[in-house]
């Protein structure tokens, strides 16, 4: 698919989500709903009085990983949310920074920005704003930001590398990178790499590990780690509509398609600029 296509095809994924509250990329074998939010963000690193300090409508059970967890922010730091949503890791990072500090999300879906700022003046957050715009061109000025955080967004995008040299770019000499993410250890077949349902479900626009690595490599960063790494069932989408008729359409079986599971996985990175 091309590029303009994918996009297409995540932001209206997207909007559909925040309208409906439905979660997509999320490492659990359940559909989600309000009851299992919280569950979800359990299973991904988040404690319970991380899930419970957020306004409600905040976590959508998006995430993959918990980047706040492992960002060690510090007060008066200014932190940008690539891929925001509605918010949740932004209003996590805003507790952390305090008042002095800042937090900035940005967000290429209008409808997750509505939800996003309607829950920060919910919660009286003072200190965070959301911004229009796309990963790959964002509307941050250079050198501004101590640290970029993402939850399982980069891989969404048709070109990561321009994604990792847009947050090199905002970051401050000494700033800090800390994402969660979905990667390959193996190629996905074609019929899971074109399918509508992957992209929104996370899997399609997934790269190889060391690619995805290199391209932080690439960008300028240093002390690149894997902080953590972990399985992630596929699941979601053999519960999702569009992924059961892709099924029936290639058919092939639910039990070969559940072998893919095993090529991919949800890690999460950090790095460094100079």
């Amino acid at each position: 698919m091309k590029e303009k296509e994918i996009k297409k095809i995540v932001r209206e994924g997207y909007a559909e989500i925040a309208k409906k509250n439905r979660c997509s990329c999320a490492p659990v074998s359940s559909c989600c709903g309000d009851t299992h939010e919280k569950e979800i963000s359990k299973n991904i690193g988040y404690t319970t009085q991380e899930i419970n300090a957020v306004p409600d409508g905040a976590n959508l059970g998006l995430g993959c990983g918990n980047p706040t967890a492992l960002a060690s922010l510090s007060k008066g730091e200014v932190v940008l949310d690539l891929g925001s949503g509605a918010g949740f890791d932004c209003f996590l990072a805003a507790k952390k920074v305090g008042k002095t500090g800042r937090v900035i999300g940005v967000d290429m879906t209008p409808e997750m920005l509505d939800k996003a700022r309607e829950n920060a003046d919910k919660g009286g957050y003072i200190n965070v704003e959301f911004r229009l715009g796309e990963i790959e061109n964002l509307p941050v000025a250079d050198k501004t930001v101590d640290i970029v955080i993402s939850n399982c967004v980069i891989n969404l995008s048709p070109n990561k590398k321009r994604v990792f040299s847009e947050a090199f770019r905002v970051l401050k000499p000494g700033g800090r990178l800390m994402v969660s993410d979905i990667v390959l250890l193996q190629e996905l077949p074609k019929f899971i790499k074109n399918s509508v349902a992957g992209y929104v479900g996370c899997i399609s626009g997934a790269i190889l590990k060391e690619k995805y690595l290199d391209a932080i490599h690439q960008a300028g960063f240093h002390e690149i780690i894997v902080v953590d790494e972990t399985s992630f069932p596929i699941e979601l989408m053999l519960n999702d509509s569009e992924a059961q008729a892709l099924i029936k359409k290639t058919k092939i079986t639910p039990e070969k398609f559940k072998e893919i599971e095993t090529r991919v996985v949800s890690i999460q990175v950090k790095g460094k600029k100079r």
